[in-house]
């Protein structure tokens, strides 16, 4: 038998311990992100008395350009729409991206304040954001918060203390269907009543990027996104009960050919509806909506005062107790 130094048979070991340990790295490394709040972590505040409603949920279906709602026949979308108030030419921010847009969606400021211009787990800039959101302003108030990522690049948004429960993919490029992430959140709703709920689907978006949006396959994702949001009126029924709540649906952009980004209005024109307790129903004509609007609307539903620096404003002029 040969003899091999002692030099070759320790590397020998090292590599042999690096390859059986790699897959347990990778599967930790992909493992769910969860962030769960302690009992006593809610702020001992009482809730403020002149809210429109106790109860939001803010659904995000990710490349939802606004013409496929009615090119795709999307019937829960079209619902919505009939019954709430709605515009379908909102504008998203620049670079036109799924984690600038939706920190944008979820803070009510622009990318210039920020500052997340970057689109993935590989670019981060930070583990998790510092400045306000929708999440902290809501709990520091007495709400509870809860919120499903559907892609790992939302981790920075999962910031502890700000949210009773989250979830996201873990990995890089993590990513879940709707149906897994309203199957949880289905979960979630038979035990919690989260006053603030987030949900992220992400089908329309992968299709757009593999199939190209407004392909047949773009439409297909579209659909299955319309049966979760419908999944999960039946649950956020059941929970709150009906007319308890109020539900805002929206984009993060649009895109067209094979992807998303630029200032064509096909990357920047979006969707925002509101339905549910409190809306005044009909189309939002002459009332431009930026994303960054949509933080200071949840705030402005739940009574609280958003922060001076936010440049959004809430949409006043879909619900009943604006109008007036």
């Amino acid at each position: 038998m040969r003899a091999y130094p002692r030099w070759y048979r320790r590397m020998r070991t090292w590599v042999v311990a690096a390859v059986l340990a790699a897959p347990i790295a990778l599967a930790s490394a992909c493992a769910p992100h969860y962030v769960v709040a302690r009992p006593g972590d809610l702020p001992r505040v009482s809730i403020p008395p002149a809210g429109l409603t106790r109860n939001v949920v803010l659904v995000s279906v990710d490349g939802l350009r606004p013409d496929a709602i009615a090119e795709f026949e999307a019937p829960t979308l079209r619902r919505l729409m009939r019954e709430g108030s709605y515009s379908l030419g909102a504008r998203t921010i620049l670079p036109s991206k799924t984690l600038p847009s939706h920190t944008s969606m979820l803070s009510g400021e622009p990318p210039a304040d920020h500052g997340v211009f970057w689109n993935n787990v590989l670019t981060a800039k930070t583990d998790v954001v510092e400045f306000p959101t929708i999440f902290s302003v809501a709990r520091a108030n007495g709400y509870r918060t809860a919120a499903f990522f559907s892609k790992a690049k939302f981790e920075p948004l999962q910031r502890p203390g700000t949210l009773d429960y989250s979830q996201a993919p873990g990995g890089w490029f993590g990513r879940w269907s709707s149906d897994r992430t309203i199957a949880d959140v289905r979960a979630y709703l038979a035990k919690e009543r989260p006053n603030l709920l987030f949900i992220h689907l992400s089908d329309p978006d992968r299709a757009g990027h593999s199939s190209g949006w407004m392909s047949e396959a773009y439409g297909r994702a579209v659909r299955e996104a319309d049966e979760a949001l419908d999944a999960l009126v039946t649950a956020a029924d059941a929970a709150y009960g009906r007319g308890n709540y109020s539900l805002l649906v929206t984009a993060d952009h649009g895109g067209h050919g094979h992807d998303h980004g630029s200032a064509d209005p096909r990357d920047v024109t979006i969707p925002w509806i509101a339905w549910g307790q409190g809306v005044n129903g009909g189309l939002l004509q002459d009332v431009p909506i930026q994303t960054f609007d949509t933080a200071p609307t949840v705030l402005w539903l739940l009574g609280v005062e958003q922060p001076s620096a936010w440049d959004g404003a809430p949409v006043t002029k879909a619900f009943l107790a604006g109008r007036r």
